[in-house]
């Protein structure tokens, strides 16, 4: 049985309507170009208030994918 071995990479992903787009965005983003995606962890949350509301919403992510062989 051979060990599994992972690479860490570091996205912000952004959205004006939620987190859970912003994540979702930077996770489609990603996966364009990195292949194998395993697993996800939101590392930071911010946003932008303008007028006394939530008008963008910033999250970093480190997504782990599996080295080929």
């Amino acid at each position: 049985m051979s060990d599994n071995i992972y690479k860490v990479t570091e996205v912000v992903g952004t959205s004006e309507t939620s987190i859970e787009d912003a994540i979702t965005g930077a996770i489609e983003r990603t996966a364009k170009t990195v292949r194998d995606i395993g697993w996800f962890e939101v590392t930071d949350t911010r946003g932008h208030v303008v007028d006394g509301k939530v008008a963008h919403y910033q999250v970093t992510l480190r997504i782990g994918f599996h080295l080929q062989d």
